[in-house]
């Protein structure tokens, strides 16, 4: 891969950083946000390709919101750690899901429990 495939802008930045990079690169901008507001208003009107969120638990209702009043709009999404927040951020609307892998203390702790036969 040659390249930047898009950038992500994190929920702290305003609308207007969304609308200068925007502005200055030819690659889709993913802006972050964290609750359906009227900042993430601004971001959407602002131009951002995709919005991501993250917001935790509250994910899937974040998600509901954003879908009800911008069906159009693509959304990817962070989806947690069990099988049934992911399912509930993809019935919520998400386009897509992120998923945070495990850590290297947990495999570590994973590996050694099947080593000693726990």
């Amino acid at each position: 891969m040659q390249g930047a495939a898009g950038v992500v802008i994190n929920a702290p930045a305003p609308a207007e950083t969304v609308e200068a990079t925007m502005n200055a690169v030819d690659i889709p901008v993913i802006a972050t946000v964290t609750n359906d507001d009227t900042i993430t208003e601004h971001k959407i009107l602002a131009g951002a390709a995709i919005i991501n969120v993250a917001a935790g638990a509250r994910t899937p209702e974040v998600v509901r919101s954003i879908r009800a009043h911008h069906p159009e709009v693509p959304i990817l999404a962070s989806g947690g750690a069990s099988d049934e927040s992911i399912t509930a951020t993809i019935e919520a609307g998400a386009d897509a899901v992120t998923w945070t892998p495990p850590s290297a203390q947990q495999l570590q702790s994973q590996m050694m429990a099947k080593y000693r036969g726990d």
